[in-house]
């Protein structure tokens, strides 16, 4: 299988843009709380430290207008924002991986607020199967095709051991699963229209460890 990178589409915003689209959200949703009712993409730009012109340009992907002189109604900015990323809507989820990582999301019900709905777990420990955590049952791996016609996944969450990684992506895909969350250092294969996003927590740990060697080694010749 291959990756299905290049079937993106180009009216898809950049990469760049998505990754800022939440900043901005959850400055605006700190505005509706103090009462605040309009913002400006300068003083967006001022609290996040990003050039107004490019918040301009990266809010042009919603259907919402600024007024000139006063800026962006708050609540209206808000909702266009949690529309546009799709947090405003239910999608089911399922743990490949009831582990430490893998139990922690499942425990997590904050991220039912980002419209992610974890409905089960799998994995193919006999200490984990038939268990709940939070209310949310763990099956056996091996269920995972049939009870994907009942749960209905949108998304899989790869958390398993790096060596299995492969393995229960395979099975997702073969499910009818279409999105994959991987949280393993392993780049996955993926069938043609799969959607893929990496997010491995040991390449920031790296980056990190990297950037506090280079401060202290900084340190030390100052």
């Amino acid at each position: 299988m291959a990756s299905n990178n290049r079937n993106i589409s180009r009216d898809y915003p950049p990469e760049p843009t998505l990754h800022r689209l939440p900043w901005y959200l959850a400055y605006v949703s700190m505005l509706r709380h103090r009462n605040v009712e309009y913002v400006s993409s300068t003083s967006i730009a001022r609290e996040l430290n990003v050039d107004a012109s490019q918040i301009a340009k990266d809010l042009s992907v919603l259907d919402i207008k600024g007024k000139t002189r006063i800026g962006y109604e708050v609540v209206a900015l808000e909702n266009a924002l949690r529309n546009f990323l799709g947090f405003a809507t239910g999608h089911n989820a399922v743990i490949l991986g009831a582990g430490s990582l893998g139990s922690a999301l499942m425990a997590d019900t904050g991220l039912e607020r980002f419209g992610l709905n974890i409905v089960a777990g799998f994995d193919i420990s006999s200490e984990m199967i038939n268990r709940e955590i939070k209310g949310i049952p763990v099956y056996h791996i091996d269920s995972l095709a049939d009870m994907q016609t009942r749960l209905k996944a949108e998304i899989a969450i790869i958390t398993v051991p790096v060596e299995q990684a492969q393995i229960v992506a395979d099975l997702a895909m073969e499910a009818g699963i279409p999105a994959l969350w991987n949280f393993t250092p392993s780049r996955v294969l993926t069938a043609p229209g799969t959607v893929i996003q990496n997010t491995s927590i040991y390449s920031h740990l790296a980056v990190m460890y990297n950037r506090l060697s280079l401060l202290r080694n900084e340190d030390r010749i100052d």
